[in-house]
């Protein structure tokens, strides 16, 4: 498995929930930008050992803000720098109002082969409290483009637990993405971070969240309609058409290396990781300039890298592999967690089989509490 993430910065506007590397209104940054990545790349490609690349990931920020023909010099750039294996995933996020017919044609022409729109809702009311720019018609029509398009992996995402969101109104917005047969979707809890506006909003009483009935009734909804839909949960909080789970994310949770460029990349081969300057602008000066981008490095020493290991492999519904942390770490899971581990399976939350250890059904609702408790 060789994967290489690409991020891209720049937004149309900062959602108030966004913690994310992103920045709006940096238009005439968008062309240096494309080139310092190039650069990078092809520094990154001299100094790595690495096959063909078997996933590759645009991520924003906004990808399809940049306009197409640099996007597709970015991935044929990539391509031809590190090659690309067959069969291989090549995904771009983007927002249902910075894509058009001529812009998807590129992209696909381009070797892009997975379409990631990030939705968020369908309830045009629940959008605006989002920040979102588009309507839940732009999303549709998005998909319907896409589709057009030649893209036959094509992903939603979309939150639930949203400021005045009850389960029927999540009921709704899933019924209309299924409506529109995703492949993917990646259904993920609103995460209210530190510093953002919404945090503001909700400590100020502007805004309330639901209550835990509602979020379980949400998460009942959610497993019901997308059985119906044929996706099946292969993540805590990811459902796909078989064949369509994401390969580059499952390279994540298994905690698998991966090259990264960008500003604000993190990107992680033997346990060293490593992260860019966040800020584009100084991350194209020390590019032009021959200078490192990297901001932050740590190197996971054996047994923290093997909790770490343990932790993203219990996101994915098959667990993490016994052999394959003893081939990689030499330590077993009774060894590192002892009487933690026999407690949390009498708990129920957890299961050994003799090849995996998984969360149970029971484990999934409190995924966090158990990974807490692991780490």
């Amino acid at each position: 498995m060789s994967s290489l993430y690409i991020h891209i910065p720049f937004c149309l506007s900062k959602c108030p929930y966004c913690s994310f590397v992103s920045y709006p209104g940096l238009d005439g940054l968008h062309q240096r930008y494309a080139a310092a990545l190039l650069r990078e790349a092809a520094e990154l490609a001299r100094n790595t050992t690495t096959l063909p690349l078997t996933t590759l990931f645009l991520g924003g920020g906004t990808p399809t803000l940049l306009a197409g023909p640099t996007l597709a010099a970015i991935v044929a750039g990539c391509i031809d720098l590190f090659g690309r294996a067959e069969q291989a995933e090549i995904s771009i996020e983007a927002n249902p109002q910075t894509v058009d017919p001529a812009k998807l044609n590129l992209l696909r022409q381009g070797g892009i082969n997975r379409l990631s729109i990030g939705v968020q809702s369908f309830n045009d009311q629940e959008l605006q409290v989002l920040g979102r720019p588009h309507s839940a018609a732009d999303a549709a029509e998005a998909v319907r483009l896409g589709r057009a398009a030649g893209f036959a992996n094509i992903s939603l995402d979309l939150m639930y637990g949203l400021p005045g969101q009850d389960h029927q109104s999540w009921r709704r917005s899933l019924e209309q993405a299924l409506a529109l047969a995703p492949d993917h979707l990646s259904l993920y809890e609103l995460t209210v971070e530190q510093g953002t506006p919404l945090h503001r909003h909700l400590t100020q009483g502007l805004l309330a969240l639901p209550e835990e009935d509602e979020l379980a009734a949400m998460d009942e909804i959610t497993a019901t309609l997308c059985q119906q839909a044929g996706l099946v949960r292969y993540e805590i909080s990811n459902y796909a058409r078989p064949g369509y789970e994401c390969r580059h994310n499952i390279n994540y949770w298994q905690n698998g290396p991966y090259l990264a460029l960008g500003a604000g990349a993190v990107g992680c081969l033997n346990d060293r990781r490593q992260q860019k300057i966040s800020d584009p602008q100084r991350y194209c000066e020390l590019i032009e300039a021959g200078q490192s981008t990297v901001q932050d490095e740590e190197c996971l020493e054996r047994e923290a890298s093997f909790r770490e290991t343990v932790i993203m492999g219990l996101r994915l519904l098959c667990g993490v592999s016994r052999a394959q942390l003893q081939r990689r770490y030499g330590l077993a899971l009774e060894d590192c967690y002892g009487i933690t581990l026999t407690r949390l399976i009498d708990q129920g939350l957890l299961e050994m089989s003799p090849s995996h250890l998984r969360l149970t059904a029971r484990g999934l609702v409190f995924a966090n509490q158990v990974m807490a408790e692991l780490v």
